[in-house]
């Protein structure tokens, strides 16, 4: 019996399996996973649900923390607030000023530096009342009256679903813009006229709750996290407190 070289042998084996390669490479390099396979299934579903889907988890949530920019009557708010259905707290940034909120029900609290309360009523006199009342509330969370003009303004910030209802809108016509991740999760990206009108990103893990938005006409870009993870408010001490009153000295 004729012995097989062994070079030969190795040869035929090399052909074999390049052989099973070829075939099976199609199945291997070209099987399309399905994206959604394992997911919530909302990434089947059309644009228009997926924004109802995901305003509805977002509404029904009992805590979001939310971080990014947002422009608003031509000024640039830099946010990061945590925030529940009776309350929230954390810090804004605008025009180079950072002030803290802190709000339980209907009490609203401010805390800032000397340099946000000097001069802030934007007369520009540095005079010695400016800067006595500054050197009062440096520090210091001062309790925003609810008839004051600011109580409006700074307690929206505060106010988890006034600002879910006015962020989490597209406009325009609604599509589909694949599959994503943010932050290590899966999302369905929705956007409203092709991107013009805001573009959302939407888990496709657990709930669907929003991760990412971009506002329409370069309007900010935010994303959420900790959806659902309650966190204590407390009440500040007595003595971090001030009281101003029926209003406050920048209004």
């Amino acid at each position: 019996m004729t012995a097989i070289p062994r070079r030969r042998t190795r040869r035929a084996a090399l052909v074999s399996a390049l052989s099973a390669l070829v075939v099976a490479g199609p199945g291997l390099a070209g099987c399309s996973e399905d994206p959604d396979a394992g997911t919530n299934g909302v990434g089947k579903l059309p644009a228009e649900q997926i924004q109802s889907r995901t305003r509805s988890a977002a509404t029904s949530a009992t805590a979001v923390q939310l971080t990014g920019n947002v422009v608003a009557g031509g000024r640039t708010y830099k946010l990061d607030m945590r925030l529940k259905s009776d309350g929230g707290s954390g810090s804004v940034t605008a025009e180079g000023a950072t002030f803290q909120l802190l709000r339980l029900g209907e009490q609203l609290f401010l805390k800032a530096d000397a340099g946000f309360w000097t001069d802030a009523d934007g007369k520009g006199d540095g005079s010695d009342a400016d800067a006595a009342a500054a050197d009062k509330l440096d520090g210091k969370y001062v309790k925003v009256p609810q008839g004051d003009p600011s109580y409006k303004k700074f307690s929206g910030f505060t106010d988890m679903n006034v600002l879910l209802d006015g962020l989490l809108t597209l406009h325009g016509t609604l599509e589909t813009d694949g599959h994503h991740k943010q932050a290590g999760i899966r999302t369905i990206r929705i956007t409203g006229d092709k991107g013009s009108g805001g573009t959302l990103d939407v888990s496709l893990e657990g709930e669907p709750y929003p991760l990412r938005l971009v506002r329409a006409g370069g309007a900010g870009t935010l994303t959420f996290s900790a959806w659902g993870k309650t966190f204590a408010l407390t009440e500040p001490e007595k003595d971090e407190t001030v009281d101003y009153g029926k209003k406050l000295p920048t209004s």
